[in-house]
């Protein structure tokens, strides 16, 4: 059986929110489950549940007439190939670390 590393995405998770407290209550959310990189944009390392944990967490907090949220995934943490263009500040993919309870 593999291990839950094995099951984990890269995903970008990017956001327009129409109102500023949906913006920061979505903010806040986000750092639960990835890294902030800009404004209204993170990276997040997640497996299958993590992922749909978080997406049903974004639908309580977005309106949704009004607000967009984007869920790109990248594909697996292990074979993901990241062809970003990073101009300015130093980009670097989101990396396993422990997580000490």
């Amino acid at each position: 059986m593999p291990s839950p590393a094995f099951d984990e995405r890269i995903y970008i998770v990017t956001y327009d929110i129409g109102e500023p407290r949906r913006w920061r209550r979505l903010f806040k959310l986000m750092h639960g489950y990835g890294e902030w990189l800009q404004l209204s944009v993170f990276q997040c390392r997640l497996t299958r549940r993590r992922r749909a944990e978080l997406a049903a967490a974004i639908n309580e907090v977005i309106n949704h007439n009004q607000d967009h949220v984007l869920i790109l995934d990248l594909g697996s943490v292990e074979r993901v190939e990241l062809r970003v263009e990073s101009m300015g500040k130093t980009y670097a993919p989101v990396s396993r670390e422990p997580i000490i309870v």
